[in-house]
C-alpha cells in the first residue's frame, strides 16, 4: 500500500502540482497589464475611508500594481488602462489627486522582473524534464532510457533547484518592496488626517498566488532531489 501510494505521488500528483504552480506564477507575473486586470496584483490602491476612521464604500481613483506594469481608472464606473509591459515600467498616476503620496508608487530595479522570467524559464524546463522523467518507464525504447540517464536527471534537478531559489528570492524583494511602499504610502495620508486623499494601499493576492506555487514546487524538487541523492550515493 505505502508503495502503491509513493509511485502514484511521484507519477502522477507531482507533475501535476509543477504544472499547477507554473500556472500561477506564470498569472502572478504577468498579471494585471497582460492577462487578469484588476483581478490579478502585487499592489492596489483603492478608494477607502478606512485610513480617516471611516466606513462605507466611495468611489475614486484605482491603481493595480504587477511586476510588469499597473493597470489605473478613474472611478469605478470606467475601463482600465493598463500600461505596456516592461521590465521598467511607468506607472499613470494622473487620475489621482495632488495631495496623493503618487512619488511613492515607483517600480522597482528591472533586474527583478528578469530574474523572475529566468526563474519561470527554468521552472518551465524543469516541469517538462522531471515529467518526463516520471514517466520515462511508459515511453518506448531509446526514449525512455534516455531519461533515465543519471547527467539529465542531475541536470533537472539542478535546474529545478535553481528556478526555485531565485523566483522565490526575486518575489521574496518584491514583497519586500511593496510591502514598504503600502506603509509609507498609508502613513503619508494619515499623517494628513480629514484632509488626506481617500485612498488606501495593499498587498493584493498576487503574493499569495506565488507562496501557494512555491509550496506546490516544493514536492516535485524533493522528489527530484532525493533521486539525485539517491543515485549519487550509489554512484
Amino acid at each position: 500500500m505505502i508503495a502503491g501510494i509513493s509511485k502514484a505521488v511521484t507519477l502522477y500528483l507531482a507533475p501535476v502540482l509543477a504544472l499547477t504552480a507554473t500556472v500561477l506564477e506564470i498569472l502572478a507575473f504577468l498579471a494585471p497589464t497582460l492577462v487578469l486586470s484588476g483581478l490579478v496584483n502585487l499592489v492596489r490602491v483603492v478608494p477607502s475611508v478606512v485610513l480617516m476612521g471611516g466606513r462605507g464604500e466611495v468611489d475614486g481613483p484605482s491603481l493595480f500594481v504587477g511586476s510588469l506594469g499597473a493597470c489605473v481608472k478613474s472611478n469605478n464606473d470606467v475601463q482600465l488602462n493598463c500600461t505596456l509591459a516592461s521590465v521598467s515600467p511607468q506607472y499613470d498616476l494622473s487620475p489621482f489627486p495632488s495631495n496623493a503620496p503618487t512619488t511613492l508608487l515607483y517600480a522597482p530595479s528591472p533586474s527583478t522582473p528578469i530574474f523572475i522570467s529566468i526563474a519561470l524559464a527554468l521552472n518551465v524546463v524543469f516541469l517538462l524534464t522531471f515529467t518526463l522523467i516520471s514517466f520515462r518507464e511508459k515511453m518506448p525504447g531509446k526514449i525512455g532510457k534516455a531519461f533515465e540517464s543519471p547527467l539529465i536527471q542531475s541536470l533537472s534537478a539542478g535546474m529545478g533547484f535553481l528556478g526555485f531559489m531565485t523566483g522565490l528570492t526575486a518575489f521574496m524583494v518584491l514583497r519586500m518592496w511593496f510591502g514598504k511602499t503600502v506603509q509609507d504610502f498609508n502613513t503619508s495620508i494619515q499623517n494628513q488626517g480629514s484632509q488626506g486623499p481617500k485612498l488606501i494601499a495593499e498587498t493584493s493576492n498576487a503574493f499569495t498566488m506565488v507562496w501557494v506555487a512555491h509550496a506546490f514546487w516544493a514536492v516535485p524538487l524533493m522528489i527530484s532531489l532525493t533521486k539525485h541523492h539517491v543515485k549519487s550515493g550509489k554512484a
